[in-house]
């Protein structure tokens, strides 16, 4: 069952306050936007404070989109536009703002997930944006986790964003070492075998490289098995989510989970 969120009853200088630190606390997520809130709320994000200029509109999208979690999105805080204003950097249509507790995420629980599904790997990815469509993707098709390595934050207020709240629906951790288990390790790579033509094992580990230079020799090296996506001639490559996608709905139609 969703805990309720809670009221923030603070005077406005506090609720904004709260917003600029809870963007650079690691024990904290923001969720920007009403699809952003609305999953985070049906996936039991611990919501600790939710912000509305817009009550009337935000109800009715909830009524006509979220109806499963509407009550719960009533409960946020209305403030003036000016104030909401301040709460982003960004400026947000839907009227809506939330900041949760981020889970705490084991790599090693993700690792040793025993059912068939994949684990996504991001070996060093530069933006946040691809990250958060990665995460939404991975969520979409119940891959059993997306790992980052390399310096950028995947829980990011900028990746949230692209996931649209989806860090909720999937395991997300970020990664200082690669300890796989039990798991296989596939390499998504040009000089690879077809993905048409090869098997892609349970449980494997897919692993995608940063959008400019592709996975590292250390990845390669260990792969059990490196593939490619099939393209036309001329096409040089795909944008990093749509290969994330490529690949996990590719495993499912061909019955390789």
């Amino acid at each position: 069952m969703i805990s309720p969120p809670r009221r923030n009853d603070q005077p406005m200088e506090d609720l904004l306050r709260r917003f600029a630190t809870a963007r650079s606390d690691p024990d904290l997520a923001i969720l920007e936007g009403f699809h952003a809130v609305k999953h985070g709320l049906r996936f039991r994000a611990d919501i600790v404070a939710m912000a509305t200029s817009d009550p009337g509109g935000v109800a009715a999208l909830a009524a006509e989109l979220a109806p499963d979690v509407s009550d719960l999105i009533a409960a946020a805080v209305v403030v003036d536009p000016e104030v909401f204003a301040g709460l982003t950097p960004l400026p947000v249509p839907t009227g809506i703002v939330a900041i949760a507790d981020r889970p705490a995420v084991e790599a090693s629980h993700i690792v040793g997930d025993p059912s068939p599904a994949p684990l996504v790997l991001l070996e060093r990815p530069r933006h946040h944006g691809n990250v958060g469509a990665v995460i939404r993707v991975a969520a979409a098709a119940e891959a059993a986790g997306v790992l980052t390595s390399g310096d950028l934050d995947p829980w990011d207020p900028a990746a949230l964003r692209g996931s649209a709240g989806l860090h909720f629906a999937v395991p997300v951790a970020r990664i200082d070492r690669l300890d796989l288990g039990s798991r296989p390790l596939v390499a998504l790579d040009p000089a690879g075998d077809s993905l048409a033509t090869r098997t892609i094992p349970d449980r494997a580990v897919l692993a995608f490289g940063s959008e400019r230079t592709g996975l590292t020799p250390a990845i390669l090296n260990r792969a059990d098995l490196r593939l490619r996506i099939p393209m036309r001639v001329g096409v040089s490559s795909l944008n990093l989510a749509t290969a994330v996608a490529a690949v996990l709905y590719g495993s499912q139609t061909s019955g390789r989970r």
